[in-house]
């Protein structure tokens, strides 16, 4: 990989990752190609960053996004993608997340297509042709599981390290978090 490029995907205005490439949703949308042909070679990114982006898609628009982030992913290369989890056990955090948002239209979560579990979204990686590592998530039962990732490699504030909600006591806002590497 000659070029080191790095993107954050609907960064929302957030800087937090030093040296990558900020885009939003206007600018380099998921669903159009063409978006990212005129601004990238193909195989020439290093890593994408997507965090709470993916849930505002179906999971065949998921899939098709993935494939698009694929071919511009050089060997090797990873999306670390982090999305609400379904598994979380906590009523309030299930109904923030939910499939069309908690209230107002103008609430975040208003345009959440799905809720995904670490079953869906490893299924809607693989189904793209990545390999998946799962950093965070809960499973059916509700425990939750965490494999160490460095946030170098692409900074996750909502997760069980940095966001503020959590304690070493109580977990109060989770993300289901994946590595999703091109093989």
């Amino acid at each position: 990989m000659d070029e080191q490029l790095k993107v954050v995907i609907g960064s929302g205005g957030s800087r937090h990752n030093q040296g990558w490439l900020h885009t939003e949703e206007r600018e380099l949308n998921l669903l159009q190609e063409e978006q990212w042909t005129v601004r990238f070679k193909k195989s020439s990114i290093l890593a994408i960053l997507a965090e709470h982006v993916w849930e505002h898609l179906t999971y065949e628009e998921g899939i098709q996004a993935a494939r698009t982030c694929y071919s511009y992913l050089a060997p090797g290369g990873y999306i670390r993608c982090a999305v609400p989890d379904g598994y979380f056990p906590d009523e309030t955090y299930q109904r923030i997340v939910q499939i069309g948002g908690p209230g107002p239209l103008d609430h975040p979560a208003a345009s959440h297509r799905i809720v995904h579990n670490y079953n869906t979204l490893r299924g809607m990686f693989t189904a793209a042709g990545f390999e998946v590592r799962l950093l965070e998530y809960c499973d059916e039962s509700g425990h939750f599981h965490y494999n160490h990732w460095d946030e170098e490699g692409g900074f996750i504030y909502r997760s069980r390290r940095f966001d503020h909600r959590n304690t070493e006591e109580r977990l109060g806002f989770v993300s289901l978090i994946v590595d999703a590497v091109k093989r």
